[in-house]
C-alpha cells in the first residue's frame, strides 16, 4: 500500500517535469512586434507607418491607450471570465464540445482570449489536434505573461480586415481617431469585428456590421455592465465611418528616424497641423516652379530646438522632381547664408562694428575674382549695408582680415557642419558659397541668434537631448539680429528706446549658377529654412533667393505663426544685451570725433560692443603710404612742409582708402583733402610711379552719337604712366580691367553726361567728365 501511495505521489511531480520539459523543447513563439512601426507626431497623430515583412499594418499600444468602453465591450462580449480561468474556460469548452458532436463538425470554438491570442501567434487548423496545440499554447501564456501583458497582445493581433491589424489601426482606419476617443457605439463595433473581419467589414457590409455591433450591446446590457436605455439609443446610431487615409505626413523624416533598432512606435516633435498645412501649401507651389524643380522647409521651435515640421521634399511620389531625395539633409552650396556669421564673428574679435566703413570695390585675389550678384559696385559701404545688401565684396574683404581657416573651423566647432570639396582648404570662396552644407545644418546655425550666442542641435524626438555650443556673443547675435530684421543701425537718438521693428530677420542665399535658391528666418518663436533647386544640381536661371525662396519663407512664417501658442511667443528680441552700446563715429576713420572736427566726413550711428569702436580695415591691397589716417605738417598758410620746417605744425588728416576714389565726391578726393605743398620746404615723399593718364577722350569734350543705331559711338581708351594693373570705371561702374600698354573699346549708345576713372594698383586716380549728345 505505501509503494502505491508513493507513486501516485511522484505522478503530479512527474507531469509537472514533463510539461517544464515541452515548454522548454516548444517555446512559446512570442511576436516581433517591433518589425511594424508607426511614426507619431507630438500629439499621437499618425504621420507614416511601415508594415512588417508581411506588410501588415499595426500599431503598437497599451491598455491604458484604449477606452475603457472598448475594455468592457470585448470582455464583456469574448470573455467575461477573463481575469478568472486559467486561461482555458471549462464550461465554454464543454458547451463547444456538445454543439459540435450534435452538428457533426466544429461551429464553435469556446475560445477565450487567452486561446484567441494563442491562435494569433500561432494558426492551426480547425480540427480536435488543433484545438489541443492552441490549449497547449493557451496554457504557456498563462504561465509566462500576465493577464495584462496577454490582453495587450490580443489589443495589438486581432485581425480588422486586410492588412489591419490591432485596435489602434482599426480605430484610424475606419473611425479615423486614436482608440482612447472611442464612443461606447464604436467601441462595441470594433469588439465584434475580429470575430469575421471580412465578412463583417463595416465599409463593405455595414448592414452586417451594425447587426453584429447590436448583439454586443445586448450581451453588455444583459450583464448591466451599460444601461439598457443607453444601450437602446446607442442601437439607433447608424454605422459612420471616416474617410479610410492612411498616414501620409512627413515622409521623408520618417524614412529618416526608421530603424530596426528603434522601437515599434517612433514618437517626433512634429506639430501635426502645421505639417499637414505646410504640406498643402507646398503642394500649391508646385505650378510656380520651374519643372523638375523641388523645395524644403524646415520649421524649429527655437526655444525647444524641436522640429514642428518636416517637408524634404515637394511630394515624395514625383519623379520628375526628384520627390524621393531629402533636400533637408542633402549638401549643398549655401550661397550668401554663412554672411551674418562672418559679420558676428568679426564683432567679437573686435574688427568691425554695425556701421565700420568696407569697401565694395572690385579685387583680385590671385585667381580669385568675386564680384557681386547685381555686377556692380557700390563703393564705400558700411557692415550693415553690405549684410542687409548681401554684398561680396566687403565680406571677402573681412574673410581675408578674420581669416578663412579660422571661420571654417570655429562654425564646424559649434555644430555648423561645413564640407569642402576634395583636396582643398579653406579660402576666400567660402563666404560666398565656395563650400558644402545643408538646410538642416543651416537652420541649426541660425538658432545662434535666437540663443543668445549658441548653436543648438536640432531636436526630431522628445527624448533626444538639448545639445548646444557656443559661437558668438549675446551682443554680437542680437545685432546681427537687428539688422536682417531690417534695422540697419541705431534709432539716430541714442537715449530713444529701441521701437517694434519687422519680428522676422531673414536672410537669402543663391548658389554659383543659380543652383540653390535660400532663405533662412528668425522669428519671435520659430526658425525657418526654406530650399528651392533641383536635386540633380541643374542651374535654374532666374531663380535666386530673395524671387524664389523668400515669398515661401514669408508665408511659411506667417501660417506657423497662426499655429503658435499665444502665451508663450519666445524671447523678447528689443531686449539690449548689456553689452550692446550705440556710439556717434565718423567715416572714413571708423572712430569717435566731435561734429565739428574736419576729419568727421561723414557722421554714422554704430551698435559697439562693450564700448569698443575699432578702425576702419584696411584692405590687402591698399598701396603703400596711402593708409586712411595721414600725419603732416602744415606751416601756417597751411602748406605742407617737411617735418623739420620752421614753424612745422602736426597735423592729423583722415583719407578714404584709395580704392574708393572712383566713387568718391570731387571735394573728398586725396588731392582735395590734402593741402597744396609749398615749393620752399617741401615734405620728403616715397619714390611714385609716373602720373596716370587717360588717353582717348579729355575733359569736357562733347561727343555726338550717329544719327542711326547702325553705328554707334565706338571710343578707344588706353592709360599711360601708372603702375601695374588698372581698373576703369564708367559712371561709378567697373567696365574693364587692363593691364600697362593695353587698350579697350567702349560703345556708347544713350546720350547724356559721362564719367570715366582709371585707378591703379598704387592708389592713384584720374577722372575725365564728358558728355554724349
Amino acid at each position: 500500500m505505501g509503494r502505491h501511495w508513493r507513486i501516485w505521489l511522484c505522478i503530479p511531480f512527474f507531469l509537472l517535469v514533463l510539461l517544464w520539459a515541452v515548454d522548454k523543447l516548444y517555446p512559446l513563439p512570442l511576436p516581433d512586434d517591433g518589425v511594424a512601426r508607426v511614426v507619431l507626431a507630438e500629439d499621437g497623430t499618425l504621420l507614416w507607418r511601415f508594415a512588417d515583412e508581411e506588410g501588415v499594418w499595426r500599431y503598437p499600444i497599451t491598455i491604458d491607450q484604449v477606452s475603457p468602453a472598448y475594455i468592457e465591450a470585448l470582455l464583456t462580449y469574448e470573455d467575461r471570465w477573463f481575469y478568472e480561468h486559467p486561461g482555458v474556460n471549462p464550461v465554454a469548452l464543454a458547451r463547444a464540445f456538445c454543439q459540435n458532436i450534435s452538428h457533426g463538425k466544429i461551429i464553435s470554438g469556446g475560445s477565450t482570449i487567452s486561446m484567441q491570442v494563442a491562435r494569433l501567434i500561432e494558426p492551426h487548423s480547425r480540427t480536435y489536434w488543433g484545438k489541443l496545440r492552441q490549449v497547449f499554447r493557451t496554457l504557456q501564456l498563462e504561465w509566462h505573461l500576465s493577464k495584462e501583458q496577454i490582453l495587450t497582445l490580443y489589443l495589438n493581433r486581432a485581425p480588422y480586415g486586410g492588412t489591419i491589424e490591432g485596435i489602434a489601426a482599426a480605430s484610424w482606419s475606419y473611425l479615423g481617431k486614436p482608440p482612447d476617443q472611442l464612443t461606447k457605439a464604436e467601441a462595441a463595433l470594433l469588439a465584434v469585428l475580429p470575430q469575421a473581419p471580412s465578412r463583417l467589414r463595416p465599409d463593405r457590409y455595414p448592414e452586417r456590421a451594425k447587426l453584429a455591433r447590436d448583439k454586443v450591446l445586448d450581451r453588455l446590457a444583459e450583464f448591466a455592465i451599460w444601461p439598457q436605455s443607453e444601450v437602446n439609443e446607442i442601437k439607433e446610431e447608424n454605422i459612420f465611418l471616416a474617410e479610410r487615409q492612411e498616414p501620409q505626413m512627413a515622409p521623408l523624416l520618417a524614412r529618416r528616424l526608421y530603424s530596426k533598432n528603434q522601437p515599434p512606435v517612433i514618437k517626433t516633435t512634429i506639430n501635426a497641423t502645421m505639417q499637414r498645412r505646410l504640406e498643402d501649401l507646398l503642394k500649391n507651389w508646385q505650378v510656380k516652379l520651374p519643372e523638375y524643380t523641388s523645395a524644403a522647409i524646415l520649421v524649429v521651435d527655437h526655444q525647444t530646438m524641436e522640429v514642428k515640421a518636416y517637408l524634404g521634399s515637394i511630394d515624395m511620389n514625383d519623379s520628375k522632381r526628384f520627390g524621393h531625395v531629402d533636400m533637408v539633409s542633402s549638401i549643398r552650396s549655401p550661397g550668401s547664408t554663412l554672411k551674418p556669421f562672418l559679420y558676428a564673428l568679426a564683432m567679437d574679435a573686435g574688427l568691425i562694428h554695425s556701421e565700420s566703413l568696407l569697401q565694395d570695390v572690385p579685387r583680385r585675389y590671385g585667381d580669385y575674382k568675386p564680384g557681386n550678384f547685381s555686377a556692380g559696385f557700390i563703393g564705400p559701404v558700411s557692415a550693415s549695408e553690405a549684410l542687409s545688401m548681401s554684398l561680396n565684396l566687403p565680406v571677402v574683404q573681412l574673410l581675408e582680415s578674420y581669416g578663412p581657416k579660422r571661420f571654417y573651423g570655429e562654425l564646424n566647432g559649434a555644430g555648423v557642419n561645413l564640407t569642402l570639396p576634395t583636396m582643398t582648404t579653406p579660402n576666400l570662396a567660402v563666404i560666398l558659397g565656395g563650400v558644402g552644407t545643408n538646410l538642416e545644418s543651416l537652420v541649426s546655425g541660425y538658432s545662434a541668434f535666437a540663443r543668445h550666442g549658441k548653436v543648438a542641435q536640432l531636436r526630431f524626438t522628445p527624448t533626444a537631448p538639448l545639445q548646444e555650443k557656443p559661437l558668438l556673443s549675446d551682443g554680437s547675435a542680437w545685432i546681427i539680429r537687428r539688422i536682417l530684421s531690417g534695422q540697419a543701425e541705431p534709432d539716430r537718438n541714442p537715449q530713444a528706446g529701441l521701437v517694434r521693428r519687422n519680428n522676422l530677420a531673414w536672410k537669402t542665399g543663391t548658389s554659383y549658377g543659380f543652383r540653390d535658391a535660400w532663405a533662412i528666418g528668425v522669428g519671435p518663436r520659430y526658425i525657418v529654412g526654406v530650399w528651392i533647386g533641383r536635386p540633380d544640381g541643374t542651374p535654374v536661371p532666374g531663380q535666386f533667393g530673395l524671387a524664389s525662396a523668400t515669398p515661401l519663407l514669408l508665408q511659411t512664417h506667417d501660417l506657423v505663426m497662426s499655429q503658435a501658442p499665444t502665451a508663450v511667443m519666445g524671447v523678447d528680441e528689443n531686449l539690449q544685451p548689456k553689452r550692446v552700446g550705440v556710439a556717434s563715429i565718423c567715416w572714413p576713420s571708423g572712430q569717435p570725433l566731435a561734429k565739428k572736427d574736419p576729419n568727421c566726413r561723414k557722421e554714422r550711428f554704430a551698435w559697439t560692443l562693450d564700448g569698443l569702436t575699432p578702425p576702419t580695415l584696411q584692405a590687402s591691397d591698399q598701396p603703400l603710404g596711402t593708409g586712411i589716417v595721414q600725419t603732416i605738417w602744415v606751416n601756417n598758410q597751411g602748406l605742407q612742409v617737411a617735418s623739420d620746417c620752421v614753424g612745422a605744425i602736426k597735423k592729423r588728416i583722415d583719407l578714404w582708402p584709395a580704392a574708393l576714389e572712383p566713387w568718391l565726391q570731387y571735394k573728398e578726393r586725396r588731392t582735395r583733402r590734402l593741402p597744396k605743398e609749398d615749393k620752399t620746404c617741401p615734405p620728403l615723399s616715397l619714390p611714385q610711379s609716373a602720373p596716370l593718364f587717360i588717353v582717348g577722350v579729355q575733359e569736357g569734350d562733347r561727343l555726338s552719337l550717329p544719327a542711326t543705331n547702325a553705328d554707334p559711338l565706338t571710343l578707344t581708351f588706353s592709360s599711360l604712366g601708372g603702375a601695374g594693373s588698372r581698373w576703369w570705371f564708367l559712371n561709378g561702374e567697373l567696365i574693364q580691367e587692363t593691364q600697362p600698354d593695353e587698350a579697350f573699346k567702349w560703345t556708347f549708345r544713350k546720350s547724356g553726361k559721362q564719367q570715366l576713372a582709371l585707378l591703379d594698383e598704387l592708389g592713384q586716380t584720374v577722372t575725365i567728365e564728358f558728355s554724349v549728345q
